[in-house]
């Protein structure tokens, strides 16, 4: 699909949350709504990154609806601190349920996505929903039938690695390692009191993760954040989620933001076959 059969459009969630909406000409069948949260450490990033844009417009041109939300960062000052974000991507997976028969989709297989600290976001939100599904108290909006994390961001502090993980994120140079204590700042940074670092719904991993969607992740090869891929995919396994895990090799953290390389095409069109049915 050509640049010219798709149509871009900046959107006001609920008049407050910007967001990007990528729309093919004709959504095909097959076709699904995607709500994608690009990363940044919980305090950079934007529509225009390639995180958030090339990976989006990635997906439209398969033939998908995809609305890129801009979340709100956490600032130096300490603004914007969870739940911030959390009720940003919250509100974009109702608005993306609300049209998502005008734009030609189900709204009960829509697919939520993020990488990174939009993966973490990502991850919570999906964890809410499926709760309140549970519950049975009309919550804020459908479960998403899938969720797609890219190196995300899962746990309050970096969890032990296995041995592969161990091995490969050697490899990565200094200023692309997310040592312990970096984690532990970040994360603190994002809640700013460590008793809300318990909050399933700030970091879902540890947590009962019954009822998640049906969930595909893909880590960095030589990254630290690996560690967190692979223990919330077993933790998914554990609750009974159907969770495909992979990690693209080559790779250190954040490679979707060099859609150059060969290795984000590599990852997304695992997604997109993966969204199809089909077996990675």
């Amino acid at each position: 699909m050509t640049a010219a059969t798709l149509t871009v459009e900046d959107v006001f969630i609920d008049g407050a949350v910007p967001a990007r909406l990528y729309r093919p000409a004709d959504a095909a069948a097959g076709s699904r709504g995607i709500v994608w949260c690009h990363g940044g450490g919980f305090v950079h990033g934007d529509l225009d990154m390639p995180e958030a844009d090339a990976v989006a417009r990635r997906f439209a041109g398969a033939g998908h609806v995809v609305l890129s939300v801009d979340y709100r960062l956490v600032t130096a000052a300490g603004e914007n601190r969870f739940p911030a974000a959390h009720e940003d991507v919250l509100a974009a997976v109702a608005w993306m349920a609300a049209h998502a028969e005008e734009f030609g989709v189900d709204p009960a297989h829509l697919m939520l996505g993020g990488a990174s600290a939009g993966g973490n976001v990502a991850a919570g939100v999906a964890l809410r929903l499926a709760r309140e599904s549970a519950a049975g108290a009309g919550g804020h909006a459908p479960t998403p039938a899938d969720l797609y994390l890219a190196y995300p961001v899962t746990h309050a502090s970096l969890p032990s690695a296995s041995p592969q993980a161990a091995s490969a994120v050697v490899k990565a140079p200094e200023g692309r390692r997310f040592r312990p204590s970096k984690v532990a700042a970040m994360n603190l940074h994002y809640v700013g009191d460590a008793a809300i670092l318990a909050d399933p719904y700030a970091f879902p991993g540890g947590h009962d993760l019954t009822g998640m969607p049906r969930t595909l992740i893909i880590d960095g090869d030589a990254d630290d954040l690996r560690a967190m891929g692979e223990t919330f995919a077993a933790e998914l396994e554990a609750a009974g989620v159907d969770v495909t895990y992979a990690v693209e090799p080559g790779t250190t953290h954040g490679h979707l933001n060099h859609p150059e390389l060969p290795y984000a095409e590599r990852t997304l069109t695992t997604v997109l076959a993966w969204l199809a049915g089909e077996t990675p």
